[in-house]
């Protein structure tokens, strides 16, 4: 029966990954790769010799019915992003929605997700929150940073380094300067790093300190 299974892989130490999302990589009869490069980093530690197939932001759109109709006729298929569980900030979403329509099983394994460690080593309340990935670079960027002001929930947000200043100032502007926050960079890798404050120390901090890395954002929810 046809299966596509979305398997989480690492997002920084390879050992993060489960025995049984390895084993789906090795029995599947192909793998969807968001850049074959990186996935085939994690296989060749793993020795796994799968064949791969390129499934990316800039081609999803293009290759969706002949992708659907590829695993409607395999037997499983396994889908993993470069880091963390595809369709989360991720490509995924399409090609799960097409299969589904089309009745093909769709199962997605346990894994890692960077916003998870993130919020939990914030020491922000994690009962309640909100994940609202990466912002709008340019249209609808202020009406969405309005709207976050409002939130009542702790709420996470992914950004690149070379936007992390612009977007903790203009936190900052919308929320208050006092909005207490953290900043995760690297997770899970060597140069690791987490530091807390109020978004105006946060954008201090990285104005002197240009940081490197993926980056996830925590923000204390409006408590007014």
């Amino acid at each position: 029966m046809a299966k596509l299974i979305v398997v989480p892989t690492p997002i920084g130490n390879l050992e993060d990954i489960s025995l049984r999302a390895l084993r789906m990589l090795r029995q599947a009869s192909f793998i969807l790769a968001e850049d074959t490069r990186t996935t085939g980093i994690l296989l060749k530690r793993y020795e796994i010799n799968n064949r791969m197939q390129s499934y990316h932001k800039f081609n999803e759109h293009r290759i969706l019915e002949q992708l659907a109709g590829q695993i409607a006729e395999a037997e499983s298929v396994a889908l993993v992003s470069d880091a963390g569980t595809p369709s989360i900030s991720d490509p995924g979403f399409l090609l799960i929605r097409e299969c589904i329509r089309r009745g093909i099983d769709v199962e997605c394994l346990a894994g890692a997700t960077a916003f998870v460690p993130a919020l939990v080593v914030s020491g922000l309340a994690g009962d309640a929150f909100s994940f609202e990935g990466f912002l709008p670079h340019k249209k609808g960027r202020q009406t969405r940073l309005r709207k976050l002001a409002a939130e009542e929930r702790t709420f996470i947000l992914y950004e690149s380094p070379q936007r992390l200043l612009k977007t903790l100032q203009q936190l900052a502007e919308h929320c208050g300067a006092d909005r207490q926050a953290s900043v995760s960079r690297e997770l899970s890798k060597i140069y690791e790093e987490t530091r807390r404050g109020s978004l105006q120390e946060l954008a201090s901090h990285f104005a002197a300190n240009p940081p490197r890395g993926e980056i996830v954002i925590v923000v204390q929810g409006n408590s007014i």
